[in-house]
C-alpha cells in the first residue's frame, strides 16, 4: 500500500466519526498538558515558596526618609549609630532624587562624532558601608572610605553596568568621568549588587560630594541584619535613626515567619489544588470516551428498547446514572488509595500525615459529579437515535 494511499485512508478513518475522535484527541492533549502543567507549576512553587524563606530578603531591612524642607530628618552619621544595635550587620545610608538621576556621564571630554558622547546614569551618594551593605564585590579597584571622606577627594564607583556602557575596564591609569564638566576619578568598579539591582548602573559618590548634584540629605537606609533580628530591628530603627521624627520614617520589613509560613502553605495547597482540577478534567474526558464507545457498541440494544417502548428520557437517564456511578466509584477507590499514599508516603519520609476527612468524604460525590457530566453528551447522543435506524 502505497504510504500516500494509507495517510488518506487513516485521515477519513479519523474524519468518519468526528467527536470520538476529537475526545480521544482531547485525552491525549489533556495528558500531555497534565505533564507541563505539573511540571511548570511545581517549578514556579517551588520558586516562589524558596522565595518566601530566602535568606537575603529575610534579613533587610530598608528605612524610607522623607525630604522635609527645613531639615534633614536622618543625618549621616546616623547609620553607623544604627551598627550598635544587636542583630545589624552593616547600615548604608543612600541619597538620590529625580535631578541626579538622569546626569550626562561621559568618560573623556572630547567630542568624537562618530561615537556616543556620553550616557544618562543616576548618581547616587552612598556611606562606605554600602558593598557589606548590599553584599556586593569589588570587580577592579576598591570602594572610598573614611580617608577620602575627610580629604573630600573627587572620587567615584562606578556599578558594573556603568562600567560597561562607559566603555572603562581597567584602572591602572586611574581614568576619569566627567558630570556636569567636572572631572572624578574611578577607583573601583563594583558588582554582584544582590539587594539594590539599580545601582549597578548609577555611578556612586561619597556623601562628601553629594551637594555638587544636589544630594544633601538622607533620602533612604538600608540594614543588613542577622537571620531572624529583622523584625526586631525594623522596630528600632526609626528611633535610632531620627528619635525626634521617628513617626515620618518609613520602615520596609520582611514578612514575620507565621505570615512566611501561612504563604507556603497556601502556595502548595494551591499548587496541588490545580494538579488536582487538571486530574479530574482528564478523568472526565476519559469517563466520557469510554461512554460514547458504550453507546456506539450498544446500537442494537437502544434501538431494541425503543421499540419495546423505551423514551427518550429513560436511555439519556441509562446512560447518565452508568456514567455517574463509574463516576462514583473511581471517587470511592481514588480517595481510599489516596488516604493509603498519603499515610505511606508519610511514613517513609518520617512527616507527620495531615488528612483532611472532608476531602476524603466528599471525594465520592466529587467523582459521582464529573462522571455526570462526563455522560452529558453520550447519553444525549443515544436518546437521540431513532429505533428504525438503530435497529438497521
Amino acid at each position: 500500500m502505497h504510504i500516500r494511499d494509507l495517510w488518506a485512508e487513516s485521515l477519513a478513518g479519523m474524519l468518519a466519526r468526528p467527536v470520538r475522535s476529537a475526545l480521544t484527541t482531547l485525552g491525549t492533549v489533556l495528558g500531555i498538558t497534565t505533564l507541563v502543567v505539573t511540571m511548570g507549576i511545581a517549578a514556579t512553587a517551588g520558586n516562589q515558596i524558596v522565595g518566601r524563606f530566602d535568606e537575603l530578603l529575610a534579613t533587610s531591612v530598608t528605612v524610607e526618609v522623607p525630604q522635609n524642607s527645613r531639615q534633614a530628618l536622618v543625618s549621616w552619621e546616623a547609620a553607623a549609630d544604627l551598627r550598635r544595635l544587636r542583630g545589624v550587620l552593616s547600615a548604608t545610608a543612600l541619597a538620590q532624587s529625580d535631578k541626579s538621576s538622569n546626569l550626562v556621564v561621559t568618560a573623556n571630554n572630547l567630542l568624537d562624532p562618530t561615537q556616543v558622547a556620553g550616557q544618562t546614569l543616576a548618581v547616587v551618594a552612598a556611606t562606605p558601608d554600602l558593598p557589606a551593605t548590599t553584599r556586593g564585590r569589588l570587580l577592579t579597584g576598591r570602594f572610598y572610605d573614611a580617608g577620602h571622606l575627610t580629604r573630600g577627594d573627587r572620587v567615584v564607583v562606578l556599578g558594573e553596568q556603568a562600567a560597561a556602557m562607559l566603555g572603562i575596564t581597567r584602572l591602572d591609569h586611574a581614568p576619569a568621568v566627567f558630570i556636569n564638566d567636572r572631572a572624578y576619578t574611578v577607583i573601583g568598579i563594583i558588582g554582584g549588587l544582590q539587594r539594590e539591582q539599580i545601582l549597578a548602573s548609577a555611578v556612586l559618590v561619597p556623601p562628601t560630594l553629594g551637594p555638587d548634584f544636589g544630594l544633601k540629605n538622607v533620602t533612604r537606609v538600608l540594614v543588613a541584619t542577622q537571620l531572624g533580628a529583622a523584625e526586631l530591628i525594623a522596630r528600632q530603627a526609626p528611633l535610632a535613626l531620627s528619635p525626634n521624627h521617628t513617626g515620618e520614617l518609613q520602615v520596609i520589613a520582611p514578612p514575620s515567619p507565621k505570615r512566611a509560613r501561612d504563604g507556603a502553605q497556601d502556595d502548595v495547597n494551591g499548587l496541588f489544588l490545580i494538579l488536582g482540577l487538571v486530574s479530574l478534567i482528564v478523568g472526565a474526558v476519559g469517563i466520557a470516551n469510554v461512554t460514547l464507545v458504550t453507546v456506539m457498541e450498544r446500537v442494537a440494544e437502544i434501538g431494541l428498547r425503543r421499540a419495546l417502548g423505551a423514551a427518550r428520557r429513560h436511555i439519556a437517564a441509562q446512560f447518565l446514572l452508568e456514567s455517574s456511578l463509574i463516576g462514583l466509584t473511581g471517587g470511592v477507590i481514588g480517595a481510599s488509595l489516596g488516604t493509603v499514599a498519603v499515610v505511606v508516603v508519610a511514613a517513609v519520609r518520617q512527616w507527620t500525615p495531615v488528612l483532611d476527612m472532608r476531602l476524603a468524604l466528599a471525594a465520592p460525590a466529587a467523582g459521582a459529579l464529573v462522571g455526570l457530566l462526563a455522560g452529558l453528551y453520550p447519553a444525549l447522543r443515544a436518546a437521540r437515535m431513532e429505533p428504525v435506524d438503530a435497529l438497521r
